[in-house]
């Protein structure tokens, strides 16, 4: 358990270490906008709690289902997500952004919550076409004059660091008041995605 644990934070460390590294390149020559962009980038997966629910949820869902899906959906969500931020910054239009966002948290939490346990394709399929909703959000809302790159950085690392915690919170689930905990948080997840659903359809 510990050596898996251990091979985790290694593949985690691999993913968001070059990524800060870029970052801090940039920085080093900061054209107008472009610090702006990353810190901006990074701010809002985090300033949204219909984000925050869902990207959390991945990690739980990954942590229940172990590896490995522990790290591959982690992964999965924010390589596909970039995806998604790069149909936004295009402008190309992709409809029902915000009842997809909803969904995302309803179904993730429900999945929490059961313990569902899909094979893992379609968990990851699952995970990757919510991704490319929370990424055209995120896209979509690239404040002008800000560099489009760093921002793109920016909340895929955010995100990264919410499947983080999620998988932090995780690890829990091996005692059993931990599981029941983690279906709880399943049930908090899914009942704020249907009070986001509802406020999408108002």
């Amino acid at each position: 358990m510990r050596i898996a644990r251990q091979q985790i934070i290694t593949r985690w460390m691999t993913i968001l270490l070059p990524m800060l590294f870029w970052a801090q390149v940039a920085f080093a020559h900061p054209q107008q906008g472009e610090a702006r962009g990353f810190v901006t980038g990074f701010r809002h997966p985090i300033s949204g709690l219909d984000h925050v629910l869902a990207m959390v949820a991945v990690g739980l869902w990954g942590a229940q289902l172990g590896s490995p899906a522990i790290w591959l959906l982690p992964v999965a969500f924010p390589m596909v997500m970039a995806f998604g931020g790069m149909l936004g910054l295009m402008g190309v239009p992709l409809p029902g952004v915000e009842y997809g966002i909803a969904a995302s948290a309803i179904l993730l939490g429900a999945a929490v919550l059961f313990e569902v346990r899909p094979p893992l394709a379609l968990a990851a399929v699952l995970v990757g076409t919510f991704a490319i909703f929370h990424g055209h959000a995120h896209g979509t809302e690239l404040p002008p004059g800000q560099s489009g790159l760093l921002y793109s950085m920016g909340f895929v690392i955010a995100t990264g660091c919410l499947h983080a915690v999620g998988i932090t919170i995780g690890a829990v689930h091996r005692w059993g008041w931990g599981q029941r905990l983690l279906r709880f948080a399943g049930g908090v997840v899914a009942a704020g995605g249907m009070f986001f659903m509802w406020k999408a359809a108002a």
